[in-house]
């Protein structure tokens, strides 16, 4: 096996770290998805609900009365277009990453003299 030169060395240390960068920013983007799929969804029952059922809001360990529909829905509709902004957010960090990630792995297997082909088969 060849000697891994520094910069080649800081180039791997780099990949993994952006590795794990993703690792983490898919995380966080799927938890916010989650968070908005439930938003998106007590939307769609408050929405379904008749003036006369009560509606209770979770603050904390209680559950809290609500009258004002229209100012629960404001909330929740405001709440659902932050974890959009958010998602999408992430999603343009993803794609920026997995860009740096793929080119710093063809500098990495050109510096080591393998194919992409072959260091998938790995």
């Amino acid at each position: 096996m060849k000697d891994i030169s520094p910069q080649l060395q800081n180039q791997i240390a780099q990949y993994q770290q952006l590795q794990n960068q993703l690792q983490v920013l898919a995380s966080q983007r799927m938890q916010l998805e989650a968070k908005l799929r439930e938003v998106e969804g007590t939307l769609e029952e408050l929405n379904k609900l008749t003036g006369e059922t009560p509606i209770y809001k979770s603050i904390g360990m209680l559950l809290v009365r609500q009258d004002d529909r229209e100012g629960l829905k404001k909330e929740l509709e405001e709440h659902k277009e932050t974890l959009t902004i958010r998602v999408k957010s992430l999603q343009k960090q993803e794609k920026a990453l997995s860009e740096r990630y793929e080119d710093l792995a063809t500098k990495i297997q050109a510096a080591l003299g393998t194919s992409p082909a072959a260091a998938e088969g790995n």
